[in-house]
């Protein structure tokens, strides 16, 4: 039976077969008319109705027509937005949401003002007591049952969606995968699905696509154009890969989707509204509001804890609305579809009885490369005389999943990893499949329909199912966008698939790459806005030389970046050989990079007008890495007698920065000089190193207070001879009297710290250290209060962890003993304590440095400067994890906030009812710990790692481990190939100036402060330093060199994601009407119970419109269009936005509501 025939021509509310407007019939022809002759009022009024009537019909259908409008929206389209299957999609319009305020509605910052939600994941953890109690078959669940007659009026509609994931990178390289497995898979489903029109299949990583595309014959890809467009083949997602959701940022989110997306649109000329994240362990809500953001509608996510799933199937709410946590207005909502069961292969998917659904995988069959069933039943070819058998076992699961949910749709994935690799393979499942389904659909009684399908095809029939009939509960806020759903907010952090096994060892394996990764990416960002800058300032022939040339290597450097969002990418869970093949990318990537900034900034700052690819620059990068596992190195000055060489810096914010910055010189006899050659002030400090019979290099580290305009560029110059200026000034170093004979170096004098004391101190904050450890003890504010930090480096034994699981054995032991070597500088810029601690091993682990910076107007007067030096080599430390300890006086309650991809905050609760490890949770870049009081401890972090919060006032972060055993989840290895690393935190105490929600109570995640915000910002987005390579003669001085592109800066908590030209290598073949440049923004939510300029200079906040159209100096903006975060859609109501974009296009205003990131796409001309 076609599937019409349930679905139903008309919505609910009956059909629409009557005309619109009344029909009319004419007025009585009779002369005997029955009024009385005395109404002749009433006959007078009579005829006018009569002579005006359709006048007056259509006016009163008007007013009523518009009051609806007013009151509801546009109606949705009498057709079904699902219907169509051209890359052209129908929107719904939200239903406008008057709420009643949410839990939470304090202060002014929009995180604070909460989501109203039938489910948050805080309320499933606070309910769920953790039991792990067997289910019987399905073993973390229950035996489930049906009566039989659940599918009397509404049959049962089962999709079957064959699927074959393949990771980019995993056990062997992307480029292994490709040639052994992923382009037969990918010939293979060209081929079956082209054998009849009733097999279907989705695909996701547009990297393996690409890679094909271009191998595959013009008829190849003819075909699988047409099965695209035929809907027997959907691209679901069409990331560049499925990103991991834990580790990645969310710039890095961004690119990658934006990437594969804009790839697919280009070359087959569509555009994926359902996404399929089947692998990424753990689930963040910054996906679902990119997702809806892009243009999304539907998701579906499958590795949550399993004891969540089995309180959500309990209650029939695995398929749900995600809204964010701050949304009043439901305008982030997108639906999504969780899977029920501990996997996404074949004996996980069809019900909940594995040994039985393993029985219809029919690739298991003998004679296929795959294992057989472990349960011991297997499969067998279905023919006439066992088909009864096998569609009624097989439909009994189905059944029984279906139960789980609240509608008659099922979906069932059809697949596992690398799946489908020949068409002897897809033959046997699809033959044997076909024969089920057709056994199924020729028996009316049992209320069941099968067939093929591809996720559009389950989403739009559940949601006309949902439309058809209400499935609200009783009590449900639900969604104004899906009907019959319960809402949600929260994240799926931190994943278990069984027992006690937690996956929140991979928020930290690999940190080396994961540092490489942020790296890359601020990299990449730059090298964006400086090619956007070159091209919209001088669009002449000559001037595109450099851009064009190098437009290859900026997209080979965006694909390499997305490549390593993948799940087993950032996440550190792959081989070694792939983990070098990951890094090598990014590292060709980052030099390339580099080489562009270097040539493009003397463009930029007019030293030179033309330019190509191909010609040298006159600088260099300040520091650069020698291979793609090394630490990156300073680029050390000469500085020789009588000669000067100049330092650029590139600023990649949007405001200007004020910042004490750090060159390396070989000689100490320098001055600093501004680009009028002004002196400026500086100091001279040794290099410091991790040896212990070496702490000093020889070399030097000179500071300075330099100003950058936002987006611009501004020299200086390093000079040694230049007359009428005063050198660097050399710190005081102070060394421990137990530190042993450390070597004194020229040009510094040397003494003795005091035994009892070691402090150092700015104009904001003192700093008080053990004397014994060198670990930081307190800090002293300006004010007087004394905040403990008790800062501990400590090591779990963990002998069950892997590169996935965290199984520590115990508590972590500190191991920094008494009396190490100790140094102290003490400069006008800036302080600092290296401490190379004693340690129970002959060569410590780690060595640390504390430092405060002095700088009028800089964020880092008020902040803490971390660094760790990580090497964790050797046997002594197999099986150990590497922790700092911050063991604070701040009355949390065990509960803290840590970010969720850079983007938004999540409130995290410890509880004793899960293991250590299920309490530790991913931090990106931020977490913080705040008392009742207002005060607030916060950690900053330039790349991803774990952090908890074990005990009142304790915060502690992963900071690296070194694992001898596979933890049993296919990598079969652990994480042995450790990289000397350095990790750097910024620490920032701040007290709130109003009251604020208690941070037990109050249920919401809190916003950073501006402040905070600020402070990131300069570490995760630092500036970009270039060095010219040769030191020119100090009676040369060239004119003053910067450059300033912006009007003004912008408002403070705005903030500048990305500026682009999306497609570098089309610039000059672009049509005229399509504009070529991308701004992508985002208003940032701050916490206005902390100080609202946040201590950091700013002049305003984005709470009224900002002009694109005067933003740059010199340069017109024309042609501007809101846009989606891929770059794809400019209907802006369909992607949830409620702020009007019309104005952009007309007048330039830009308004954006807080937490909101909005794209948009322009033209810059320089003016006539």
């Amino acid at each position: 039976m076609a599937f019409s025939s349930y679905i139903g021509s008309t919505r609910r509310g009956g059909a629409w077969s009557n005309p619109l407007l009344p029909s009319v019939s004419s007025p009585s022809s009779n002369p005997k008319s029955k009024f009385s002759r005395k109404s002749r009022r009433r006959l007078a009024l009579r005829d006018f109705i009569f002579a005006n009537f359709f006048t007056i019909g259509l006016s009163i259908s008007l007013f009523f027509f518009f009051l609806v409008v007013f009151r509801y929206g546009v109606p949705s389209p009498i057709t079904s937005r699902f219907k169509s299957r051209s890359p052209i999609r129908v929107y719904k319009p939200r239903k406008p949401v008057n709420r009643k305020p949410g839990l939470g509605e304090t202060g002014s910052d929009a995180a604070a003002i909460g989501a109203k939600v039938d489910i948050t994941t805080k309320e499933l953890y606070d309910k769920i007591e953790f039991k792990d109690e067997d289910g019987g078959p399905w073993k973390q669940g229950w035996r489930v049952s049906y009566k039989g007659n659940e599918w009397d009026s509404e049959k049962l509609k089962i999709f079957v969606v064959p699927h074959s994931h393949n990771d980019p990178g995993w056990k062997l390289t992307v480029e292994e995968y490709y040639d052994r497995q992923s382009k037969h898979i990918l010939d293979t489903i060209v081929d079956a699905l082209s054998k009849d029109p009733r097999r279907k299949f989705i695909w996701e990583e547009m990297s393996y696509l690409e890679r094909w595309w271009r191998d595959a014959s013009d008829n190849k890809r003819v075909s699988f154009a047409n099965l695209v467009r035929n809907g027997q083949l959907e691209i679901v997602g069409g990331g560049w890969v499925m990103n991991d959701e834990a580790n990645s940022h969310y710039f890095a989110i961004i690119e990658q989707i934006t990437e594969g997306n804009a790839w697919l649109n280009d070359t087959i000329g569509v555009v994926p509204k359902n996404s399929w994240a089947i692998d990424p362990f753990g689930y963040s809500p910054t996906m679902a509001y990119l997702l809806r953001r892009m243009g999304f509608e539907n998701m579906l996510i499958q590795r949550t804890h399993y004891e969540l799933k089995k309180e959500l199937a309990l209650h029939k709410n695995l398929e749900y609305v995600w809204r964010q946590s701050w949304d009043a207005e439901e305008t982030t909502d997108i639906f999504v579809h969780m899977m029920p069961f501990y996997s996404y292969d074949i004996p996980h998917t069809c019900g909940p009885e594995p040994a039985v659904c393993c029985q219809f995988d029919f690739a298991r069959m003998r004679g296929f490369m795959y294992e057989l069933c472990p349960w011991g039943d297997h499969p067998v070819e279905t023919n006439q005389e066992n088909v009864e058998e096998r569609a009624l076992k097989l439909l009994d699961q189905y059944r029984k999943k279906s139960t789980l949910y609240r509608t008659n749709t099922l979906l069932v994935p059809l697949g596992d990893d690398f799946r489908y690799i020949s068409i002897d393979e897809a033959e046997a499942q699809f033959r044997n499949y076909q024969m089920l389904f057709d056994y199924i659909n020729s028996k009316p009684s049992l209320n069941a329909e099968a067939k093929f399908g591809t996720l559009e095809d389950y989403f739009r029939t559940i949601r006309e199912e949902a439309d058809r009939i209400n499935y609200t509960q009783s009590g449900e806020v639900g969604s104004g966008q899906v009907g019959g759903f319960p809402s949600l907010a929260g994240d799926f952090f931190t994943y278990a698939d069984r027992q006690q096994d937690y996956w929140s060892g991979y928020y930290v394996s690999r940190p080396f790459f994961k540092a490489v990764d942020r790296v890359l990416e601020q990299t990449l960002r730059a090298t964006d806005m400086m090619m956007a800058l070159l091209l919209g300032y001088c669009q002449r022939a000559q001037c595109e030389k450099l851009p064009m040339g190098f437009s290859y290597k900026l997209t080979a450097a965006r694909r390499n970046l997305a490549l390593f969002q993948h799940h087993d990418g950032v996440t550190g869970t792959a081989k070694d050989h792939v983990v070098m093949d990951y890094g090598t990318r990014m590292h060709t990537s980052l030099m390339d990079l580099q080489i562009f900034m270097s040539k493009a900034i003397e463009i930029l700052l007019k030293i030179r007008h033309e330019k190509s690819d191909q010609s040298p620059s006159q600088f260099e990068p300040a520091q650069v890495r020698s291979k793609y596992d090394a630490q990156p190195l300073h680029k050390a000055i000469a500085a020789r007698e009588g000669t000067q060489q100049s330092v650029i810096f590139f600023n990649p914010t949007e405001q200007t920065r004020e910042e004490v910055v750090m060159v390396i010189v070989n000689r100490p006899d320098v001055t600093v000089l501004d680009s009028n050659w002004t002196c400026v002030q500086s100091q001279l400090s040794p290099e410091l190193q991790h040896d212990k019979s070496k702490i000093f290099t020889g070399r030097h580290r000179v500071f300075w207070k330099a100003s950058i305009p936002a987006l611009g560029l501004q020299t200086y110059y390093i000079a040694n001879g230049f007359a009428g200026c005063e050198k660097a000034k050399p710190a005081k170093l102070k060394v421990l009297p137990k530190s042993g004979s450390l070597h004194c170096p020229a040009p510094y004098s040397c003494s003795k710290a005091a035994d009892d004391v070691i402090e150092i101190k700015n104009r904001h904050q003192t700093l008080a250290f053990d004397v014994k450890t060198g670990l930081l003890q307190k800090i002293i504010s300006k004010s007087g209060s004394n905040n403990v930090v008790g800062e501990e480096i400590a090591m779990y034994s963990s002998w069950g962890s892997g590169a996935y699981l965290f199984k520590p054995t115990g508590d972590a032991e500190p191991i920094i003993g008494s009396y190490g070597q100790i140094v102290i500088s003490e400069g006008p810029l800036m302080q600092e304590v290296f401490s190379y601690p004693s340690t129970t091993s002959e060569k410590s682990p780690i060595s640390h440095s504390t430092r405060l910076y002095n700088g009028e107007n800089t964020i880092q007067e008020f902040l803490i400067e971390k660094e760790y030096h990580v090497e964790l080599f050797g046997q002594e430390f197999d099986d150990k994890e590497l922790i700092a300890r911050y063991k604070t006086n701040i009355d949390n309650k065990r509960i803290f906030y840590s970010d969720l991809n850079g983007f938004q905050m999540s409130r995290r609760e410890t509880y004793d009812k899960i293991p250590v490890q299920g309490n530790y949770y991913p931090m990106p870049s931020l977490a913080f710990m705040q008392a009742s009081n207002g005060q607030r401890f916060s950690v900053h972090s330039r790349q991803s790692l774990g952090v908890a919060s074990l005990k009142d006032g304790w915060l502690e972060i992963m900071l690296d481990r070194r694992l001898l055993r596979d933890d049993g989840r296919g990598l079969g290895q652990g994480v042995m190939d450790n990289r000397a690393m350095n990790v750097i935190f910024h620490i920032v105490v701040e007290s709130n100036i109003s009251a604020t929600a208690n941070p037990v109570s109050n249920p919401l995640p809190l916003s950073p402060s501006l402040l905070s915000h600020r402070v990131g910002a300069h570490l995760n987005y630092p500036l970009q330093a270039f060095i010219a390579k040769k030191p020119q003669d100090l009676s040369v001085r060239p004119p003053p060199r910067s450059f300033s592109p912006l009007t003004s800066p912008l408002p403070c908590d705005l903030h500048i994601v990305s500026f682009k030209v999306p497609q570098p290598i089309k610039f000059s073949q672009q049509p005229g009407g399509d504009p070529k440049f991308a701004l992508v923004l985002q208003r940032q939510s701050w916490d206005s119970s902390f100080c609202r300029k946040g201590r950091s200079q700013c002049s305003r906040i984005a709470d009224e419109p900002v002009n694109l159209f005067f933003m740059f100096k010199e340069l017109a903006v024309s042609n501007a269009k809101a846009t989606s975060l891929n770059l794809l859609h400019e209907d802006t109501e369909m992607l949830g936005y409620t702020e009007q974009s019309g104005e952009v296009a007309q007048e330039g205003h830009v308004y954006i509501s807080p937490m909101e990131i909005r794209a948009y796409k322009l033209d810059l001309r320089p003016h006539q």
